[in-house]
């Protein structure tokens, strides 16, 4: 996410895996748009195997399973953001909004100080 000319990325982890961030969160939306592990990895340029890796990361870091699937493409198949991956994801978007919101004054003042491009 990016504040005027700063990038912010959150992330949350589970040990020393990357447990939520800015990809991820990406990645349950997609998935809740879409019914599909393997439309939303399309969607957003991802492999079929990167994107089952995260789904995969997701599930084994929180307590709740994040996305739940069935293997298949026909009626009934497919995947869907559990109760628990809606939370976390209504969490993860309400925290990097509220650090957002927090930066931004100090943002603004370091703004005036930066060029609009580096010198050659």
């Amino acid at each position: 996410m990016r504040v005027g000319p700063l990038k912010l990325k959150l992330q949350l982890y589970c040990g020393d895996e990357p447990a939520m961030g800015p990809g991820k969160a990406d990645l349950l939306e997609a998935i809740d748009r879409s019914g599909s592990i393997s439309a939303a990895g399309r969607a957003l340029g991802m492999s079929y195997r990167r994107t089952w890796l995260l789904v995969d990361s997701m599930n084994r870091c929180f307590q709740d399973r994040l996305v739940e699937a069935t293997a298949g493409g026909g009626k009934g198949r497919g995947a869907r953001l559990t109760d628990a991956g809606r939370d976390v994801l209504a969490r993860y978007r309400a925290m990097e909004a509220r650090l957002a919101d927090q930066v931004a004054s100090d943002v603004a003042g370091m703004a005036v100080l930066l060029r609009a491009d580096p010198l050659p």
